[in-house]
């Protein structure tokens, strides 16, 4: 057994010892669980109430539950406790009679027909269950339903102390005599109830569901879905009630456990002072092809591209459309026309397309089929121009899993940009949907939408700062053939800072650190010296995606890779490192709600650096977007390693101007840019991932089959969209 000081965690705080005393925090943050873990159902670190209030009951057997998820944090305060609300959708603990009667309103527990018999095994078959005819705690999975009605259902009891014969019994005579307990329905089957590679059979009446099964969102109805959404992104005071009430309650996270142990704690919500950081002024374009500047200061702080340009647009010459949402030339000529006249109207200029191609969803069943037609149409289109086509824009009638095969044969087997739309927006007209299409296909093709007025953070012109942003996106499987997804982004132009170039490398199975960091780096500086004919003197790394105790790996490993692999003799560029998190618990309310406009949200551009923040390390927390749906959170920026000597005000403002540089947006967004292009970019290896898991499936030998989603050949990206902003 081990003592654990708690004069080490005073030294840490105090800043006397620099090493993170993570025995004593997980050591207290498990004893500030205990009490809501004996309590409350227990999910993915989430503790969510045993109950559900009756508003939240969706019927259909399913129920929004509410919960919370907490943390210890050291902060200049000394040791918080950051708490933030939860919902989420579970299998209410009803008696499985009850249950079918909610799923099937023909269920009357007399008769199952065939089909109502197929009903009823697939709304039970995988749930858990514990029964009720006897005392016991296991609980049981449904393996199917019996094929005979309960009354029918006959075995050899044997006995177990081998003195009588084996008898052949019923199965209603031995539930009367053993438990004493008399069947009610025994028209219908009994549950096959599974367990360790054994099997009984128990009469569905004798059965409840057990609790903490959780409900998947998708398989809700839309009503339901609806509902849902609007408890999970409550509005600020709703949300500050709820955390506040769960901090009070007898199953929270001060119960008596912590009394026990000695420890006071203020249940009251943490006062800071927090300031609002000014927009940047922006370039955009005017109507006479000049550059305005504009200088945003609405609350939602948007800019209106109704009224202006894009700085600089693309000359469209040769693209391709194709619907696959009909055969109706007249509904792709109106969608042609007004997104030629939309794109005219932001400096965008489109010429009619070389070929319109006409087909169905039909094509996306095929990964072979949709790579035949792609490249028909790229053949047809050079027939027309010689000059490579520069995109094709695809009305798809409907979501379809086959995106992927699109995506992936595009960007890595044919080289060309394709931007993809729903029908029923498409064919709508709608001035802003044409519009926000117009900025991403403008973004895609190298042009520029909106650029800073100022320097970023007192940089010279001549400086050449290259922001780089990281991430690392896990597989959901559990398998260790599902590769993770290793992508690296970077500034290309400067001062602009709003061109990205893309790199993503498969590997090992949910391994954080970035396995190929500097190579990929490297050949983004390489990437930025083509294009500029001069390598960066700066260099501001975002990383994305990592917690408190991998802070040393990212600093100790990934960096000093990226100082080995760019660094020479004759070029030292100097490097700062940020750290962006966004799943933490801490959430910013306003003391006074009116303060945050109409939705009771902290403005864009608030920044908190007191308090809540680390007590010795250079942390913060900036919220910068608008609020317009639920609670603002915002995101904590951590800075490991500096050697540009920014100040706190100077990396504050750096990092909001970029959020107002993301191609696809008219207002600032939540997350730096760099980090935010990563995710996508991510994204965008895990389509290939799962093409290549597919193209796994089909083949017939195991050998080459194991290693193909870390075949590196999948993620290759054609050479003609390595440095162009496809992903966006």
């Amino acid at each position: 057994m081990n003592e654990l000081k708690l004069s080490k965690l005073e030294d840490y705080l105090s800043g006397k010892v620099t090493y993170v005393p993570r025995d004593i925090l997980q050591g207290m943050d498990l004893v500030m669980k205990e009490n809501p873990s004996r309590h409350r159902i227990s999910i993915d670190r989430h503790f969510y109430s045993s109950s559900f209030n009756v508003e939240d009951d969706f019927k259909h057997g399913v129920a929004a539950y509410r919960g919370f998820q907490s943390t210890l944090r050291p902060t200049s305060q000394g040791l918080a406790l950051c708490l933030d609300s939860s919902v989420l959708a579970f299998r209410k603990p009803l008696a499985v009679m009850d249950f079918l009667k909610e799923n099937i309103p023909e269920f009357d527990g007399m008769y199952l027909g065939l089909s109502s018999r197929r009903r009823v095994a697939h709304a039970l078959k995988g749930l858990t269950v514990r029964v009720t005819h006897r005392v016991t705690k296991q609980r049981f999975t449904i393996a199917g339903l019996t094929a005979k009605n309960t009354r029918d259902l006959w075995f050899d009891f044997v006995d177990p102390k081998g003195r009588d014969p084996t008898v052949n019994v019923s199965l209603v005579q031995y539930l009367r005599h053993k438990y004493g307990k008399d069947i009610v329905y025994q028209d219908i089957p009994c549950l096959i109830l599974g367990r360790n590679n054994r099997t009984s059979h128990v009469p569905m009446e004798f059965c409840i569901l057990s609790v903490g099964q959780r409900y998947r969102k998708e398989l809700l109805d839309e009503v339901s879905q609806d509902k849902y959404d609007a408890k999970c992104l409550a509005w600020p005071p709703e949300r500050r009630k709820t955390i506040c009430e769960m901090m009070q309650a007898y199953d929270g996270p001060c119960g008596d456990v912590t009394q026990n142990f000695g420890l006071r704690i203020d249940k009251n919500m943490t006062s800071v002072e927090g300031r609002v950081i000014s927009p940047p002024d922006l370039n955009l374009g005017a109507p006479d092809g000049t550059v305005d500047i504009v200088r945003v200061e609405n609350e939602k702080c948007q800019w209106d591209i109704a009224e202006n340009s894009v700085v600089e647009g693309k000359q469209i010459e040769r693209w391709a459309l194709i619907d696959f949402s009909s055969s109706d030339s007249s509904r792709a000529k109106d969608f042609i026309k007004n997104l030629r006249n939309r794109s005219r109207s932001l400096g965008i200029y489109m010429d009619e397309p070389l070929l319109c191609h006409f087909t169905g969803m039909r094509e996306f069943s095929s990964i072979n089929r949709l790579e035949g037609l792609l490249r028909s149409v790229v053949e047809e289109a050079t027939r027309k121009n010689p000059n490579r086509l520069q995109i094709i824009i695809c009305v798809m009638a409907e979501k379809h899993h086959g995106y992927k095969y699109l995506k992936f044969v595009s960007e890595t087997r044919i080289g060309v940009v394709t931007q993809c739309c729903l029908s029923n927006h498409a064919f709508r007209g709608d001035e802003k949907f044409l519009g926000n299409l117009c900025l991403k296909i403008n973004a895609k093709l190298g042009g520029s939408n909106v650029e800073l007025t100022q320097p970023l953070a007192n940089f010279e012109e001549e400086d050449h700062v290259m922001f780089i942003g990281a991430d690392v996106n896990h597989p959901v499987s559990k398998k260790s053939t599902t590769p993770s997804i290793a992508a690296v982004v970077s500034t290309v132009n400067w001062p602009a800072v709003n061109r990205y170039a893309a790199r993503v490398r498969p590997q090992d199975h949910r391994t954080e650190k970035i396995l190929e960091f500097g190579s990929m780096c490297r050949d983004l500086v390489n990437t930025y010296f083509q294009v500029n004919k001069v390598k960066p003197k700066k260099i501001v790394v975002f990383r994305d995606g990592v917690s408190d105790g991998q802070f040393d790996m990212v600093l100790n490993e990934e960096l000093s890779d990226l100082k080995r692999s760019v660094s020479d003799d004759n070029y030292k560029p100097t490097i700062t490192l940020v750290l962006a998190q966004k799943r933490h618990q801490t959430r910013l309310f306003l003391d006074n709600v009116l303060d945050g406009g109409p939705t009771g949200n902290v403005p864009p551009g608030t920044v908190v650096d007191t308090k809540i923040v680390h007590p010795f390390e250079f942390d913060f927390y900036l919220c910068s977007h608008y609020g317009r749906i639920g609670t603002s959170k915002a995101v904590r920026y951590c800075i490991l390693w500096d050697e540009n000597s920014l100040t706190s005000d100077e990396l504050q403002k750096l990092i909001y101007s970029l959020c107002f540089t993301f191609a696809r947006s008219t207002r600032p967004v939540s997350l730096v840019p760099p980090v935010y292009y990563a995710d996508l970019v991510a994204y965008r290896g895990r389509i290939f991932q799962e093409v290549a898991k597919e193209f796994q499936f089909r083949s017939s030998f195991s050998s080459s089959s194991n290693c193909t989603a870390f075949d590196r050949s999948f993620y290759n990206l054609h050479p003609d969209l390595q440095n162009i902003m496809f992903f966006v």
